[in-house]
C-alpha cells in the first residue's frame, strides 16, 4: 500500500500549504468509513484505502506537532506518521466497532517514535524499553523548566518504573549543552528552536481515542453482564456495582444458600468472563 497510494507531498518550505491541503479533505462518517474499510478488506480496493488515508492526514499533522520538541523537521515527522497511518489502514478491521482514528493513533506514534530513535543522537542512549519510556515522557511530566527536586524525581521514577538515578541522568542530558535541542539549520538562532515555542495543549486525537475506548468498554461491559447467568450477575452487581452497601461473600452465601467459597468461585469465573470480553473491545 505504501508504494501505490498517491499522497500530497511536502515540498521544502511549503509545510503550511500541505497542512491547508490536508485540512480540506472531508472527514468520513462512521458508515462511510466502515463501507470503505470493507471494500479494502474484501476487494483490495486501493481507491477505498486512498480515501481512508486522505481523510485522516490531518490527524497525523496534529500528532506530529506534539513531537516538534525533539528538534526534527515537522515535515519529516509528518511523512513518518503517514507511513504509520497507511499501515493502520491496511490492518484496520471494520468489524471491531472501533473508529479508524482510534486504531491508527498507535501506528502513527510508533512510526514517529522509531524515526526519532533513528535520527536524534540523544535517544541512542535509551536502549531499553524503560529508558525509551522515560525519554518520551520526562519532558511532558515536568511541571516547568526548573530542575526536578528529589520528591518529583521519586514520583516520576515510580510512575515510569525506573530508578531515580535514571530520571536525574536523563534530565541532565536534556538540559546539557551536548544534548540540547538544536535549531533546524545553522542560520537559525538557537533561541528560536521548536522547544521554545511549543505549547502545552490538548491533543484532540488523544481525547477522541480515550472517549472512543471508554464507550466501547462500557458497551462491552453491559453486554458481558447480560450474558452471565442470573446468579453470577447478581453476585457481580452486589459485590462490585453498587455505589454503597456492597455485599460480602458471607452475606451472599447466606442469601443464596451456598458456601462463601462457592460464591468466591462463581465471582472469579464471572469476572474472568467479563475481562475477556472487555479485552477484545480494542
Amino acid at each position: 500500500m505504501t508504494t501505490t497510494l498517491a499522497l500530497p507531498m511536502i515540498v521544502e518550505g511549503s509545510i503550511e500549504g500541505y497542512i491547508q491541503t490536508v485540512n480540506r479533505f472531508p472527514m468520513l462518517s462512521q458508515e462511510e468509513e466502515i463501507r470503505l474499510a470493507k471494500c479494502l478488506r474484501d476487494e483490495n480496493d486501493i481507491k477505498a484505502a486512498h480515501q481512508l488515508v486522505l481523510s485522516h492526514l490531518r490527524v497525523v499533522v496534529a500528532i506530529a506537532r506534539g513531537y516538534l520538541g525533539y528538534g526534527l523537521p515537522h515535515a519529516d515527522l509528518i511523512q513518518e506518521g503517514n507511513i504509520g497511518l497507511m499501515k493502520a489502514v491496511k490492518r484496520f478491521d471494520p468489524e471491531r466497532g472501533v473508529r479508524l482514528v482510534s486504531f491508527a493513533i498507535h501506528w502513527i506514534k510508533a512510526e514517529i517514535h522509531e524515526f526519532i530513535m533513528r535520527n536524534w543522537r540523544l535517544v541512542k542512549i535509551a536502549t531499553t524499553k524503560q529508558q525509551r519510556k522515560l525519554f518520551f515522557n520526562l519532558r511532558s511530566m515536568k511541571q516547568g523548566l526548573d530542575t526536578l527536586n528529589q520528591e518529583e524525581v521519586a514520583v516520576i521514577a515510580k510512575q515510569l518504573g525506573v530508578k531515580s538515578e535514571e530520571v536525574v541522568e536523563m534530565e541532565t542530558r536534556f538540559s546539557g549543552r551536548d544534548i540540547s535541542l538544536e535549531p533546524l539549520s545553522e542560520e537559525d538562532d538557537e533561541s528560536c528552536s521548536p522547544i521554545n515555542y511549543l505549547t502545552d495543549g490538548i491533543d484532540p486525537s488523544q481525547v477522541c481515542e480515550k472517549e472512543q475506548i471508554s464507550r466501547i468498554y462500557h458497551e462491552r461491559l453491559k453486554e458481558s453482564l447480560a450474558k452471565l447467568d442470573d446468579r453470577s450477575r447478581h453476585i457481580i452487581e452486589a459485590r462490585w456495582l453498587r455505589e454503597k452497601d456492597t455485599a460480602t461473600l458471607h452475606e451472599l452465601a447466606e442469601e443464596l444458600g451456598v458456601s462463601a467459597e462457592r460464591v468466591r468461585q462463581i465471582e472469579v469465573k464471572a469476572i474472568q468472563k467479563i475481562r475477556n470480553a472487555v479485552a477484545d473491545a480494542v
